[in-house]
């Protein structure tokens, strides 16, 4: 039997032996190619060897080239799954002449190849010609002997072929096989040309021009360039007339059936060969590099992947589908293709990744689209507005909208569509400028309009393959980067989770090529995740290199129990101390967690042991943290706390944790809106010990904490702490510390009190005749004395005694405290009416270089800075009385 493997292997070995060179097919992304989307013909890796600008060490050369036609000029998604002959992806057998051969040469390869090799009844064949093409008429005569009336003239773009607007392209010369009558459809040229009797089984094109932009010149060597689709002529040397029926996609058809429990027949027909087509595509494009995203190659990937797991859903799978497929592919076709060996494990992930990210919005999206379309007329177009709701919130990319609708024959208003895409693009820049980012960062901006948001893979994976997509160096766009510079780097999708929610952004490492950056935060510019580091080797980072992007696993799980601690101290505060209780801000480090909240009050002691003994009741059971995307309304509704004035989309991340209430009754304990990264069950937390609490505003209290291996590490500490003061204190690490320490505070109150009744005595009572006197001033008797060391509530005590021994006069007593000033004077009563204390000090404090004072006239009290000037406040004092 002529199987898809036998005959790719033929072919090659065909070519081989007419001294043809087999060359390895090209990536399905086009080497310095920016004309082209992706790969859609072999003769796209020998565009510059058609033109003469490069040169190969042959002339001759055969392939068996993957091909993706899904965007661009080529584009045949909307008929895959629905006809006998379209695919998304398929391989191009093809050899060429590099100015070696040409027409004669190439007619005779491959009209003996396909008769006598392939045994292909020529009675089947048609040719086509290009309509002034006589040489290539005459020439099928002579060599196959076929009749003028099976060569047939066609004009226009049909039989004049180029893979792209500029680039190599001439006239071909077409071989169409005959399905036979039965299969509706008419010759080539004719007016039912589209059906599926007659189909192109291989393309002769002769070389003979270059298309430029603004005009075609003459190739410097004529070459040849054939194509013959390999799923084509399996399908005819099988003896079927559908692509679909041959034994490669017989194989992956049945593994889809296998999966789904799913028969494909009827309704399901379509969606098992849509599954199957759409593999491949998949596959081989993630092989090479491509990742799903929201703009270019990446977004074509998506639409791919998507259509084929909307079907997927249509046949009823609970789970994701495609990524269990891909062994029986791999086992199809590694063989000839090593790169989906090699990709297996990626290629697995990404469309596993990709399915269930799409599961959680397809159902509502689905039934959206049911809604509106239950409100229309027969044949009305669905509003533009819809479809891009549909595309914007629910990740329907516009012809997949198209296509679930063809089959009621709808259409979509597209130019609404476009409207509502240019409305939401206007607000976006319009927010972004009114949100009080600094001018230079409309930067930002730029890139999420042209890339769209960085695609975050961190809920599942923390090592992830991305497409740099643009460099950041200061504040200016770069094509590249070199060791040592600091860089800010935009991938199609990361693993890195951007600082944003109060949680810090990660850090890791990135790879590739030769390139390592060392990532020391990730943050958030609007939808955009932007890794900064340095570049610490490789002097060729560039745009659209496909670089590993690696997560530090370690500062990950910090982050992780950390915020699910964070989540769990919330939820116990509002048990604890009430719903007024509210979440004013918070910080996620590695190394701990802070926590704002509205609260009044100072939290007693006695209470916190209470708050930290329930979080770790709930660490201790172990429960499932869940996540799950829902409408805003639903979420609340179901009892998840939003912050106050946040604005949230149509679908918010609700992730909930621990358990309350009767086995089998029981609901979670804690139920938010959240965008940041968990732990798997709350026993991962490990630990959690309350570090601090203080007040940081009017009504708003702060917590600090720390889990895991850093509350064990202060929970040590402070048993360190406990351990050295029982040594110091002579006693044992238990309760007797406290009532040793009572004892000794017991025991210095004494002391203080001791100490002070000594500093009043003696600086009441003088040591010399010379120290009792006192002075006479304007006819009042003054004393005065200047201390050290005591406190400014003494001084007033001391100033009450000296006034008792003068009996009348003015008393003014001062000390000197860490720098500082402190004066006290006192007037007995029989002077208050003519002398004022509180005059004085204002006097003393302004020697001392401070300011006022204050009190009653028969006793006043001020203070400043410079407390060595305490003299020249006593003598300030003096004047006044003077």
């Amino acid at each position: 039997m002529w199987t898809t493997s036998r005959i790719r292997k033929y072919f090659l070995e065909y070519f081989q032996a007419q001294d043809h060179t087999i060359v390895d097919s090209s990536p399905l992304i086009p080497r310095n190619d920016p004309t082209l989307l992706f790969t859609a013909a072999g003769m796209v890796q020998f565009k510059n060897v058609f033109k003469g600008i490069e040169k190969k060490s042959y002339t001759r050369a055969a392939t068996s080239q993957k091909c993706v036609r899904a965007g661009g000029k080529h584009n045949d998604l909307e008929n895959v799954g629905y006809t006998a002959r379209h695919h998304t992806f398929f391989e191009m057998l093809g050899n060429f002449s590099f100015g070696d051969y040409f027409k004669e040469e190439a007619i005779e390869f491959a009209w003996n190849l396909i008769t006598k090799d392939f045994g292909v009844s020529r009675d089947r064949l048609v040719i086509t010609v290009y309509i002034d093409d006589d040489e290539a008429a005459r020439l099928w005569r002579k060599i196959a002997g076929i009749p003028d009336e099976k060569i047939l003239r066609i004009a226009g773009s049909d039989n004049f072929w180029a893979a792209g607007d500029t680039g190599p392209c001439g006239p071909c010369s077409e071989i169409f096989y005959d399905h036979g009558a039965h299969i509706p459809g008419g010759p080539p040229g004719s007016a039912d040309q589209d059906g599926e009797r007659f189909v192109e089984i291989w393309n002769l094109v002769f070389m003979q021009y270059d298309q430029l932009s603004d005009g075609r010149v003459i190739l410097p060597k004529p070459s040849i360039d054939t194509g013959m689709g390999l799923e084509r002529i399996s399908a005819v040397l099988q003896n079927v007339h559908d692509n679909y029926d041959t034994d490669l996609f017989r194989t992956l058809i049945q593994a889809s059936v296998e999966e789904t429990g799913i028969r494909a027949e009827g309704k399901s027909r379509n969606s098992h060969r849509v599954i199957a087509d759409h593999l491949r595509a998949s596959a081989f494009l993630i092989a090479d590099g491509v990742t799903p995203s929201n703009e270019g190659r990446g977004y074509v990937l998506r639409r791919i992947m998507r259509r084929a797991m909307r079907h997927a859903y249509l046949l009823g799978t609970k789970e994701p589908l495609m990524h269990r497929l891909v062994a029986a592919l791999v086992a199809e076709m590694g063989e000839a293709y090593s790169e989906l060996v090699r990709g297996q494990a990626l290629i697995t992930e990404t469309l596993r990744l990709e399915e269930e990210r799409f599961r959680q919005t397809l159902g509502r999206g689905l039934k959206l689209l049911e809604e509106e379309t239950g409100k229309l007329s027969n044949a009305q177009p669905l509003a533009g507005e819809v479809a891009f709701k549909l595309y914007d919130t629910y990740g329907f990319p516009l012809d997949l909208t198209q296509d679930i609708l063809r089959a009621e024959h709808r259409t979509v208003d597209l130019q609404g569509f476009e409207s509502s895409m240019a409305k939401q693009k206007k607000e976006a820049r319009a927010s972004w400028t009114g949100s009080g980012e600094r001018e230079n960062d409309a930067i930002w901006f730029n890139i999420q309009e042209k890339n769209g948001a960085s695609e975050f893979l961190g809920y599942r994976v923390t090592e992830a393959e991305g497409i740099l997509q643009s460099i950041v160096i200061g504040d200016a766009l770069q094509h590249e980067a070199k060791t040592g510079q600091d860089v800010q780097l935009i991938f199609n999708q990361t693993p890195f989770y951007g600082e944003s929610g109060g949680q810090m952004g990660d850090i890791g490492e990135i790879k590739g090529d030769g390139v390592e950056i060392k990532i020391t935060n990730t943050i958030k510019k609007g939808t955009l995740h932007v890794h900064c580091g340095q570049v610490l080797a490789g002097e060729n980072l560039q745009i659209g290199q496909a670089l590993k992007l690696t997560v530090n696993e370690k500062n990950r799980c910090l982050l992780r129990a950390n915020h699910s601690a964070t989540h769990l101290l919330h939820a116990v505060l509002r048990r604890r101390l009430g719903d007024q209780v509210t979440q004013k801000g918070s910080l996620v480090a590695p190394d701990r967690l802070r926590f704002d909240f509205s609260y009044a009050l100072p939290i007693p002691s006695q209470a916190l042991y209470e708050i930290e003994d329930d979080v770790n009741r709930l660490i201790r059971a172990n429960t499932e943290v869940t996540t799950h995307l829902m409408v805003p309304e639903e979420a609340i509704k179901a009892g998840a706390m939003a912050l106050f004035g946040e604005k949230y989309g149509e679908e918010v991340r609700v992730v909930s944790m621990g358990s309350e209430g009767d086995p089998g009754k029981s609901s979670p304990y804690s139920i938010e809106l959240c965008g940041g990264t968990h732990v798997s069950r709350t026993g991962d937390i490990g630990y959690f010990k309350i570090t601090d609490q203080d007040s940081v505003g009017s009504g708003i209290r702060r917590i600090e904490a720390r889990t895991g291996e850093e509350a064990e590490k202060y929970a040590r500490q402070l048993e360190r702490i406990v351990q050295s003061s029982a040594q110091i204190l002579k006693t044992r690490p238990t309760e007797e510390i406290l009532s040793r320490l009572e004892a000794l505070q017991e025991e210095r109150r004494k002391f203080e009190r001791e100490l002070k009744e000594l500093k009043v005595k003696l600086a009441s009572t003088a040591e010399s005749n010379e120290q009792q006197a006192f002075k006479v001033i304007g006819g009042v008797n003054f004393l005065s004395r200047t201390l050290e060391g005591v406190s400014a509530g003494d001084l007033k005590s001391i100033a009450d005694d000296l006034k008792k021994q003068i009996k009348s006069g003015v008393v003014a007593v001062g000390s000197q405290t860490e720098g500082k000033g402190s004066i006290v004077v006192a007037v007995t009563t029989d002077l208050t009416d003519k002398l004022n204390a509180i005059e004085y000090v204002k006097v003393a404090a302004e020697a001392m270089g401070g300011k006022g004072g204050g009190g009653r006239p028969d006793m006043a009290q001020a203070g400043g800075p410079d407390g060595h000037r305490l003299p020249d406040a006593i003598k300030a004092i003096e004047r006044s009385l003077g």
